[in-house]
Order: structure tokens, then C-alpha cells, then sequence
């Protein structure tokens, strides 16, 4: 028994003709009549008394096609409430973002997403790369924003964005010669505490040989900020992601200078590893975050063959 004999008598108890019910049901009459037996099969009862022109419908039919018009009309309340689960983002969502990524994407996306979908509950935390795989995998959160590619084979990622890596210091500007980052290897260079995705990334793009960074001062700042304060004041160069150049005063952006293609790009994904329950939510906030904020972004207008994505 499927959807489609109950459809099927249905049409058949209001036409009283299998030419015009099978008609109305965009089949051949030889299908019709076909589907409708092997239900009576099924069921070992007679539905329709078909020695009569029009057919007749016979008492246990008529309660049978009574229980199917209930059944039909439950399976479009299912197609239905599909419909309406789809476009419909409701629940509650936990995030875990790393901390170069949410000072600068937080303020950009979450108004936004609160607005549109005002059902949907966010609790979003600062944790770094490996708290937010390891809460993945413990089901303490449901989803991660980080910067990739992971190599990790369990978790799953959807790319975001890309965002250029700038320099950024006070001799930046008049030195005509920063047209890679590998130019800037041989200078000093600040970066973020051990461990951070974007020092891994910096010492990536840039083939730094940690040695020559070995100076009679060890300081790794956790913040954008901090890094900032002490490359202003130490001189040297660091290099600092797209969002962050743009939320800069304009005093400080003129300290910083951009690279010629292949430009150096970090990816930005949502990454989860058992996505299936909240699926719909995650795809949600995924797609609202690139329509927010692709168009920021310059390498929303270049080519792949224009990028270097660092990796971690």
C-alpha cells in the first residue's frame, strides 16, 4: 500500500470511471486500473463494483476511502509542515569562535541574523581552534567558526570567506620592496601567542625561520590590539587579516600596505561534526554570514589563482 492507491480510489470513488479518474490523475487507464487491484489484493476486500457503469463503490470501500481521504490529508500536513520547517529557523544554536575572527565578524553578522530570524537563540563563545574540535566532538557546542583547512578527517567544513593578510607597521609604507610576504622574512616580525592559527599561518606564508625572531624580548600577545601597541612602538611588521584592517582608524591604516597576486589569504569556515539535527540552522547562519560578508571583502572579486591560502 502506498500514497499513490489511496490518491488513486480516491479519484476513482468521485469519477466513477477509470478513463476519467485516471485522467485527472495523469496516468494511463491500464495503470489506474492496475494499482486499484493490487490494493484490493492487499486488503482481500472488493473496493469498487466495477459490473456497473458508472462503478459503484461498495460499503467497505466507501470506509475505506473515508480512512484514506484522513491519510491523504495527513501526508500534505507532513509536505507541509517540511515546507515550513525549511523556512522556518527556530531553535537554539551553540557557536564557538576563535578570538581573530570574532572581533572583527561578530558585530557584522549578528544583527542581521538576530533580525531576520528572531526565533533562533545564539550562545556564542571565544575558544581557540582545539577547544572548539574538542567541544565539537563532546557535542558541547554545534558549530565552530575557524580559520582552515583543519586536516581533520571527522569534521566537516564550509567555506565562508577569504580574507587578505595585510602588513602592517610604521616602515611599511616607505619600503618599496614588501611585494610577497616572503619579503618581509628577514625583518623583525611580532606575532600572536604560540599556538594562535594566525602566527601558524603568518610563519607559513612568509617562511619565517622562528630563530631569527630570538631577541633579548619574548612577547606573545593574545589580542590584535596588543600585537598593534607594541609593533608601533618596537617598530617591526605583523601581518593582520582584511576585517581587521577595516575597523582600523585611519591613522593606523595608513601603517599598512598590501601585497601584489598571488595575494596571502586565510579561509574562514563553519566547521561541525554531527550536523545532522541542527542541519538546518547551520546552513541558516552559514549562508546569511557569506551574503553579509563576501561583499566586504576584496577577495570576493578575485580569481583562485590570485590567492595563497596560508595554511595552519
Amino acid at each position: 500500500m502506498n500514497i499513490q492507491q489511496l490518491e488513486y480510489i480516491i479519484a476513482l470513488n468521485k469519477y466513477k470511471s477509470f478513463s476519467k479518474a485516471a485522467e485527472a490523475c495523469f496516468i494511463t487507464q491500464a495503470t489506474l486500473s492496475t494499482m486499484v487491484k493490487r490494493l484490493e489484493n492487499e486488503l482481500e476486500l472488493t473496493i469498487f463494483d466495477r459490473k456497473n457503469n458508472p462503478i459503484i463503490t461498495t460499503d467497505c470501500g466507501r470506509e475505506i476511502i473515508n480512512e484514506a481521504e484522513i491519510v491523504l490529508r495527513h501526508s500534505n500536513r507532513i509536505k507541509q509542515l517540511a515546507d515550513e520547517l525549511k523556512s522556518n529557523i527556530v531553535g537554539n544554536l551553540k557557536i564557538g569562535i576563535i578570538p581573530t575572527v570574532a572581533g572583527n565578524l561578530l558585530h557584522r553578522i549578528l544583527p542581521g541574523i538576530l533580525a531576520k530570524y528572531p526565533q533562533l537563540k545564539l550562545a556564542i563563545e571565544e575558544i581557540t581552534t582545539k577547544n572548539i574540535i574538542n567541544k565539537l566532538r563532546t557535542n558541547e557546542i554545534d558549530v565552530g567558526i575557524v580559520s582552515t583547512p583543519l586536516n581533520n578527517n571527522d569534521i566537516e567544513e564550509d567555506i565562508l570567506y577569504y580574507e587578505k593578510l595585510v602588513a602592517y607597521g610604521p616602515s611599511v609604507q616607505r619600503s618599496k620592496k614588501y611585494k610577497s610576504p616572503k619579503d618581509i622574512s628577514d625583518e623583525k616580525i611580532w606575532l600572536l601567542e604560540e599556538g594562535n592559527c594566525l602566527t601558524d599561518q603568518i610563519i607559513d606564508v612568509c617562511s619565517l625561520n622562528l630563530k631569527k625572531m630570538n631577541t633579548n624580548l619574548s612577547f606573545k600577545p593574545n589580542s590584535f590590539d596588543s600585537l598593534l601597541n607594541i609593533v608601533d612602538e618596537m617598530k617591526g611588521i605583523t601581518l593582520i587579516p582584511e576585517l581587521y584592517y577595516k575597523d582600523l582608524p585611519e591613522e593606523r591604516k595608513k601603517f599598512t600596505k598590501d601585497f601584489i597576486a598571488p595575494y596571502p589569504v586565510r579561509e574562514i569556515s563553519l566547521v561541525y561534526y554531527r550536523p545532522f539535527a541542527k542541519k538546518r540552522l547551520i546552513n541558516a547562519i552559514a549562508e546569511e554570514i557569506k551574503l553579509i560578508v563576501k561583499p566586504q571583502l576584496e577577495t570576493s572579486r578575485l580569481k583562485n589563482n590570485e590567492m595563497t591560502i596560508a595554511k595552519i
